[in-house]
Protein backbone atom coordinates (compact mmCIF):
# COMPACT_ATOMS: atom_id res chain seq x y z
CA UNK A 1 0.00 0.00 0.00
CA UNK A 2 0.94 3.57 -0.86
CA UNK A 3 -0.18 6.57 1.06
CA UNK A 4 0.29 10.18 -0.68
CA UNK A 5 0.84 13.35 1.63
CA UNK A 6 0.47 16.58 0.87
CA UNK A 7 0.51 19.49 2.95
CA UNK A 8 -0.50 23.28 1.17
CA UNK A 9 -0.21 26.27 2.56
CA UNK A 10 -2.84 29.21 1.51
CA UNK A 11 -2.92 32.61 1.22
CA UNK A 12 -6.74 34.26 0.60
CA UNK A 13 -5.64 38.09 0.24
CA UNK A 14 -9.22 39.70 -0.37
CA UNK A 15 -10.77 37.46 2.74
CA UNK A 16 -11.93 39.78 5.56
CA UNK A 17 -12.88 37.41 8.18
CA UNK A 18 -13.05 33.90 9.56
CA UNK A 19 -16.34 32.95 8.85
CA UNK A 20 -15.73 33.77 4.99
CA UNK A 21 -12.21 31.90 4.89
CA UNK A 22 -14.13 28.82 6.44
CA UNK A 23 -16.62 29.33 3.78
CA UNK A 24 -14.09 29.71 1.00
CA UNK A 25 -12.19 26.58 2.32
CA UNK A 26 -14.79 23.98 3.28
CA UNK A 27 -16.21 25.02 -0.73
CA UNK A 28 -13.01 24.17 -2.20
CA UNK A 29 -12.84 21.20 0.20
CA UNK A 30 -15.77 19.80 -0.99
CA UNK A 31 -14.71 20.14 -4.87
CA UNK A 32 -11.68 18.32 -4.46
CA UNK A 33 -13.19 15.26 -2.40
CA UNK A 34 -15.27 15.04 -5.09
CA UNK A 35 -13.56 14.99 -7.95
CA UNK A 36 -10.59 13.62 -6.75
CA UNK A 37 -11.73 10.90 -3.81
CA UNK A 38 -9.29 11.64 -1.34
CA UNK A 39 -9.34 13.46 2.13
CA UNK A 40 -9.05 16.92 2.77
CA UNK A 41 -8.66 18.85 6.02
CA UNK A 42 -7.36 22.70 7.19
CA UNK A 43 -4.78 21.38 9.14
CA UNK A 44 -3.18 23.92 10.41
CA UNK A 45 -3.89 28.00 11.00
CA UNK A 46 -7.30 27.76 11.74
CA UNK A 47 -7.49 31.16 13.40
CA UNK A 48 -5.71 33.32 10.87
CA UNK A 49 -8.54 35.30 8.15
CA UNK A 50 -5.55 35.07 5.46
CA UNK A 51 -3.79 31.62 5.99
CA UNK A 52 -5.02 28.34 5.37
CA UNK A 53 -3.21 25.07 5.53
CA UNK A 54 -4.81 22.09 4.25
CA UNK A 55 -3.42 18.28 4.51
CA UNK A 56 -4.70 15.82 1.83
CA UNK A 57 -4.05 12.21 1.53
CA UNK A 58 -4.47 9.64 -0.90
CA UNK A 59 -3.93 5.83 -0.46
CA UNK A 60 -3.51 3.45 -3.44
CA UNK A 61 -1.43 0.14 -4.78
CA UNK A 62 0.34 1.98 -7.40
CA UNK A 63 2.77 4.83 -5.96
CA UNK A 64 3.15 6.92 -9.26
CA UNK A 65 -1.00 6.64 -9.50
CA UNK A 66 -0.87 8.52 -5.79
CA UNK A 67 1.21 10.86 -6.69
CA UNK A 68 -0.39 11.68 -9.40
CA UNK A 69 -3.57 11.87 -7.76
CA UNK A 70 -1.74 14.62 -5.01
CA UNK A 71 -0.19 16.28 -8.05
CA UNK A 72 -3.74 16.85 -10.11
CA UNK A 73 -5.09 18.13 -6.24
CA UNK A 74 -2.00 21.14 -6.27
CA UNK A 75 -3.00 21.74 -10.15
CA UNK A 76 -6.76 21.84 -9.12
CA UNK A 77 -5.91 24.11 -6.30
CA UNK A 78 -4.20 26.48 -8.26
CA UNK A 79 -6.84 26.96 -11.00
CA UNK A 80 -9.87 26.68 -8.83
CA UNK A 81 -10.28 30.71 -7.45
CA UNK A 82 -8.51 33.75 -8.73
CA UNK A 83 -8.55 34.92 -5.14
CA UNK A 84 -6.51 31.93 -3.65
CA UNK A 85 -2.69 31.59 -3.80
CA UNK A 86 -0.51 28.40 -3.14
CA UNK A 87 2.34 29.75 -0.49
CA UNK A 88 3.94 26.01 -0.14
CA UNK A 89 3.07 22.68 -1.07
CA UNK A 90 4.77 19.71 1.18
CA UNK A 91 4.45 16.18 -0.74
CA UNK A 92 5.55 13.27 0.53
CA UNK A 93 4.44 9.39 -0.46
CA UNK A 94 5.15 6.43 2.09
CA UNK A 95 5.48 2.88 0.68
CA UNK A 96 5.19 -0.37 2.20
CA UNK A 97 2.48 -0.68 4.53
Amino acid sequence: MNVGVCKVRLRLPENQSLKGKRRVIKSLSQRIRNKFNVSVAEVDDNESWQIATLGITCAGNNARHVDEVINNVVSFIENSREDLEIIDTEQETISGF
